[in-house]
C-alpha cells in the first residue's frame, strides 16, 4: 500500500524511536493509562509527533476514563482522516494524520454531546505546544 511506503520513507528520514514507530507506523497501541498526556492540563495545541501538523486543541481534551487522552474533535476536520478498523470485536475507525499518514488512535461514537464522538489518541503520537 502507498501509505506503508510513505511512512517507511518518512521514518527513515526523521529520527523516531521504536515504540513510536510501532504505534504510528505499524498501527500498534499504547498501553492504557501509560501515556504522558493522559492527565496533562496545560493549555496549548497538540501536534503530530512526526510532521508537527496541528491536530487537537487542549480546550477539547477531556477525561473519558478510557486510559488514553480523549478529544471532542480535531482542530480542523481536514487535519485527519479515517480508515475502518475491523480487527476489534466491534467496528471502529482509525484516526490518521493527513500530513504524514501516521496512525494516531481511534474515534468512537460514545462521546459527549453534541456530536457524540470520542477521539481516543495515543500520547506517543502527539507533542504539546504550550500556549499556542
Amino acid at each position: 500500500m502507498a501509505f506503508s511506503w510513505i511512512l517507511s520513507t518518512l521514518f527513515s528520514i526523521i529520527p523516531i524511536d521504536s515504540e513510536k514507530f510501532r504505534v504510528m507506523g505499524e498501527k500498534g497501541g499504547e498501553r492504557a493509562f501509560s501515556g504522558r498526556y493522559l492527565y496533562e492540563e496545560s493549555q496549548g495545541t497538540y501536534v503530530c509527533a512526526t510532521c508537527t501538523a496541528p491536530l487537537f486543541d487542549s480546550d477539547d481534551k477531556y477525561d473519558s476514563g478510557s486510559g488514553w487522552p480523549s478529544f471532542l474533535k480535531p482542530i480542523e476536520p481536514k487535519r485527519v482522516y479515517y480508515l475502518e478498523d475491523s480487527e476489534f470485536p466491534h467496528m471502529r475507525y482509525q484516526v490518521l494524520c493527513r500530513g504524514c499518514h501516521s496512525h494516531l488512535g481511534h474515534v468512537f461514537k460514545d462521546g459527549p454531546p453534541p456530536k457524540g464522538l470520542r477521539y481516543c489518541i495515543h500520547s506517543i503520537t502527539l507533542e504539546l505546544k504550550i500556549g499556542t
